[in-house]
């Protein structure tokens, strides 16, 4: 019997371990030939069907080992129901200032992530649009792959 509770309980434990922090939207968006230009705006559109809850808002860079440079520009705009259009700069680094790759990567491909909006509440239920933007002074940047948002509900 009491082995028969243990597994009971280490199977509760798992199961809202393996809940917690799910996330609520999660989309990736290639690019075309691992080029990204200015005019190319990755957008997200996400359905939020509670106001009343608290959401973090992620933002995924994919590249490769090729990249050129030791950071990302990146601009997001925002736009929703009761929500005054807003966009921001953002910088993601890439590499430390040795040179060497940061993030988790898979052979060649890279994959780093920045923390856009902590506990957010939206102001209202509906469909809202993220939009990202790369915002280097070269254009097109090369060997960048994938941009993703992920959205946790708390």
């Amino acid at each position: 019997m009491k082995l028969h509770k243990k597994v009971v309980g280490f199977s509760l434990l798992f199961f809202t371990l393996a809940c917690a922090n799910q996330p609520f939207y999660d989309v990736y968006k290639s690019t075309v030939n691992r080029r990204w230009h200015h005019h190319e705006k990755q957008a997200f559109q996400v359905h939020i069907h509670e106001n009343d809850a608290r959401y973090d808002v992620w933002i995924y860079i994919r590249h490769t080992g090729e990249y050129d440079f030791a950071n990302l520009f990146f601009l997001s705009h925002e736009t929703g129901p009761q929500l005054k259009d807003s966009s921001y700069r953002y910088e993601l680094k890439l590499s430390t200032p040795d040179g060497r790759w940061i993030g988790k990567n898979a052979g060649n491909l890279y994959e780093n992530k920045l923390l856009l909006k902590e506990n957010h509440v939206f102001p209202d239920t509906g469909i809202y649009t993220f939009e990202i933007e790369q915002n280097m002074q070269e254009n097109p940047i090369s060997n960048i792959t994938d941009i993703g948002l992920k959205i946790i509900k708390k």
